[in-house]
C-alpha cells in the first residue's frame, strides 16, 4: 500500500513539473494562422458593437498603412476644402456681429490650419502633388462659389452672420460627405483617423451654427 501511494505521489509530482515547465516556456505563442477556422473579434468604432469575423475577413478588417488613390484624392481635395473654410473664417473678426460666431471662426482656424499642415506633409512624404491655394474645385461638395465669397466679403453685421452660417454649414456638410466616402474606399489608417476626426468635429460645429441661425 505504501509503495502504491509513493508511486501515485511521484506521478502527480512529475505531472506538476511538466505543467509548470509548459507555463514558463520562453517560446512565444504562434500567431493565428490564415487558414484557421477560429473566429476573430473585431472591436467596433466608438458607439458600435464588436463584430465576429471569419479569419478571411479579419485579414482585411484592419486598415492598411499603404495609401490608395482614394486616400490621396481625399487629402488633395480636403486641403482645398479646408483652405476655403479658413478664408471665410478669417473674415469674421472684422465683419461679424455675433461674438459666438467670431469664437466659432477661431475654432475653425485652430482645427483646420494644423490639419492642412498634416495633409500637406503627408502628400509630400508620398511624393504626391500638393494643390495650390485656389485650385479648381468643380463638383467638390459644399464649396462656395466665387460669387458667394465676394458677397460674403462685402457683408457686415448680422447680414454677414447669416451668410457665413449658411455657407459654412453647407461647407461642413460637404466635408462630412467627402470623409464618409474615403472611410468606405480608402486604405490608410492615418487618413481614416483624419476623416473620422473631421466628421465628428464638423458635425458638432454644424449643431452650434444651427443654434446660432435660430437665434438670429
Amino acid at each position: 500500500m505504501r509503495a502504491a501511494l509513493g508511486f501515485i505521489a511521484s506521478t502527480v509530482l512529475a505531472g506538476t513539473v511538466i505543467a509548470l515547465s509548459g507555463c514558463t516556456s520562453s517560446t512565444p505563442p504562434q500567431a493565428p494562422r490564415a487558414d484557421s477556422t477560429a473566429p476573430v473579434i473585431a472591436p467596433g468604432r466608438p458607439g458600435e458593437l464588436a463584430k465576429t469575423l471569419a479569419p478571411g475577413e479579419a485579414a482585411t478588417a484592419v486598415p492598411s498603412p499603404t495609401a490608395n488613390a482614394a486616400d490621396v484624392t481625399y487629402v488633395q481635395d480636403m486641403i482645398v476644402h479646408h483652405q476655403q473654410a479658413l478664408d471665410m473664417a478669417l473674415l469674421a473678426p472684422n465683419r461679424a456681429d455675433s461674438a459666438k460666431l467670431k469664437s466659432l471662426a477661431d475654432r475653425i482656424k485652430a482645427a483646420q490650419g494644423p490639419e492642412i499642415q498634416f495633409m500637406t506633409g503627408w502628400l509630400r512624404e508620398l511624393d504626391q502633388k500638393v494643390p495650390d491655394h485656389h485650385a479648381a474645385h468643380d463638383g467638390m461638395p459644399g464649396m462656395a462659389t466665387p460669387e458667394q465669397l465676394e458677397a460674403l466679403k462685402a457683408a457686415t453685421g448680422k447680414n454677414f452672420d447669416r451668410m457665413f452660417l449658411e455657407l459654412m454649414i453647407n461647407h461642413h456638410l460637404g466635408a462630412i460627405k467627402m470623409s464618409e466616402q474615403v472611410l468606405s474606399s480608402g486604405s490608410h489608417i492615418r487618413i481614416e483617423e483624419l476623416a473620422s476626426d473631421v466628421s465628428v468635429t464638423q458635425a458638432a460645429e454644424i449643431r452650434r451654427m444651427q443654434e446660432m441661425q435660430s437665434a438670429l
